[in-house]
């Protein structure tokens, strides 16, 4: 698809994160087109949470700004227009799929006659309508990452933040979520989904490589590829990380890796 990066739903200006006295994400400038989905991809320990929270305004940063929609990173009106799916689990074990669906609507202000009808259209978009009456403490992994999914969707976000959604799900539940985010940027919804799985970069329209806290790439899979003279995106990945280290940048090994080593939040 052709993307129009003046279209873009966010915008960075050298932004700086730091932690422990280091520099742990440096990006002197990012947009990511609306409409489409972008793979913010990378080993762990990278960098691509901390990135993702600032997007969604809940990481301190040390400089730089950046914009959701115009708006700055965590202003109240972004608040109903972002669905955050974060790597821990983000639902309630302890209810059924409709009750955490009601109460993330009740949250996100579904007015009251509405919430069954929005319940029940999140539902069918993860594909869960045999299991709306189950407790989630009875589900599998892969539907568990569904009902997270469907949390974010209550209230019909514009923009969805996916922190590595499909990690440790089979392959089949792996591309079941995918053609889900397919079928959500058919309908207009941006997604910025990341993951440390090189083979789902050929799911996404645009890429973001991502490696010790900067950007390796920002481009298409067939524009990486042809810029790097790759034929597949981990060989891609590794030749521009030894680009980088060939001009002077972080080495891989340096204080930024070893702090998440250490236990530091991603």
């Amino acid at each position: 698809m052709m993307i129009s990066m003046t279209d873009a739903t966010i915008a960075i200006d050298d932004l700086v994160v730091r932690r422990g006295g280091h520099d742990v994400v440096r990006i002197p400038a990012l947009e990511v087109p609306a409409g489409c989905v972008t793979g913010l991809m990378g080993p762990s320990g990278c960098g691509k949470t901390t990135l993702m929270r600032s997007i969604v305004g809940v990481q301190r940063v040390a400089g730089g700004t950046v914009e959701v929609f115009g708006q700055p990173a965590g202003a109240a009106p972004l608040r109903s227009r972002i669905g955050y799916v974060t790597q821990d689990p983000s639902v309630y074990d302890d209810l059924t799929v409709a009750e955490n669906l009601r109460y993330f609507a009740t949250v996100v202000g579904v007015r009251r006659r509405d919430l069954d009808a929005e319940v029940q259209r999140v539902i069918a978009q993860v594909v869960l309508g045999d299991h709306a009456k189950a407790r989630v403490d009875q589900l599998s992994g892969g539907q568990r990452s569904r009902v997270s999914l469907a949390a974010a969707l209550v209230g019909t976000p514009e923009l969805l933040v996916l922190d590595e959604p499909t990690v440790g799900l089979d392959p089949v539940l792996r591309r079941d979520l995918w053609t889900i985010f397919r079928r959500l940027a058919d309908d207009g919804v941006t997604l910025l989904v990341s993951s440390h799985v090189m083979d789902e970069a050929s799911r996404c329209d645009r890429l973001l490589l991502m490696r010790a806290g900067v950007l390796l790439a920002d481009d298409t899979l067939p524009g990486v590829l042809e810029s790097t003279g790759q034929q597949d995106v981990e060989s891609a990945f590794l030749t521009l990380v030894d680009r980088a280290a060939a001009a002077g940048h972080r080495d891989p090994h340096d204080t930024l890796e070893s702090s998440f080593e250490r236990g530091a939040p991603r």
